[in-house]
């Protein structure tokens, strides 16, 4: 099966007075439908910007000086800038990690997410889009009593349930998750991971999920991605990579993840004096 998206050599750089940040160095990764593909890594690493690059988001002095991203085949940096928000949230949806910097806090949650609907469905009337737009609320659990709240009417956990509805709203071929859960409490992280993977199976969609939790990427991922200084360094299966880590970073990485009964031991940690990207990269996908 072809892959619905293919990054390949992506480099988006930004020109800062201290010099040339490569924020993204040469990143390359494939996502097939209805799979689901894990970005990992610290701050810093380029996940996040990953993303915003494929999303076409990234700003001045920001800019993606190279490489090349497929989505159906056609490289999405040839599209116009309306090009691209036609793309964005008809056929690529994405969640934000703080919910209320993608909602308006002026507008009713029902107004924001019909606009959804009037710009990439236009040709609906408004009581389709009002339909539609209950609807969209019901697949993530949120009742026709939150139609005329506002954003600051609702708790975090909600927030994020209308940013995805949001997303989702068009059916999208793919969702671009931005660590959607970072900024929630541990019950509620949870029930959005189940709610998003719920909707996934659902819908049959494909997933770029950007996290640094490893404990998220092990009930998520088909395929993770480890990215550091902008760079791949592990590419693999979630079962290889959990069970074989073979890239030093990664085995750092999951070394630093508390284990269930060890108690007086002293968690291990990335060593930030080493250079990672000296040793030899594992690409097994």
């Amino acid at each position: 099966m072809a892959n619905l998206l293919e990054v390949i050599d992506l480099q988006t750089y930004f020109s800062t007075k201290h010099g040339l940040v490569k924020a993204v160095d040469g990143v390359s990764f494939s996502v097939a439908p209805g799979q689901t593909v894990c970005l990992v890594g610290e701050s810093g690493s380029g996940k996040s910007m990953s993303a915003w690059s494929v999303m076409g988001l990234v700003k001045p002095p920001g800019k993606v000086v190279g490489g090349q991203i497929l989505f159906k085949g056609q490289n999405l940096l040839e599209f116009s800038p309306k090009q691209m928000r036609a793309l964005r949230g008809s056929q690529i949806g994405m969640v934000f990690q703080e919910p209320m910097t993608s909602l308006n806090p002026s507008y009713t949650i029902g107004f924001q997410v019909a606009e959804v609907f009037k710009i990439h469905q236009p040709t609906l009337n408004v009581a389709q889009v009002k339909e539609k737009t209950m609807q969209a609320l019901g697949q993530v659990g949120l009742g026709a009593d939150k139609f005329n709240a506002y954003p600051f009417n609702l708790s975090g956990g909600q927030r994020q349930r209308v940013v995805i509805a949001m997303a989702m709203a068009c059916a999208p071929d793919l969702l671009i998750a931005d660590e959607p859960t970072t900024a929630l409490d541990v019950t509620i992280q949870a029930q959005i991971l189940d709610l998003m993977q719920g909707l996934q199976k659902s819908k049959q969609m494909a997933m770029l999920f950007i996290t640094h939790d490893l404990g998220v990427v092990a009930q998520l991922a088909d395929v993770v991605v480890v990215l550091y200084k902008g760079e791949v360094v592990e590419k693999a299966s979630a079962k290889d990579l959990f069970n074989d880590p073979r890239h030093p970073y990664t085995r750092a990485l999951l070394e630093a993840i508390p284990k269930p009964g060890q108690r007086k031991v002293r968690l291990a940690s990335v060593d930030e004096n080493m250079n990672y990207l000296d040793f030899p990269k594992e690409l097994r996908c």
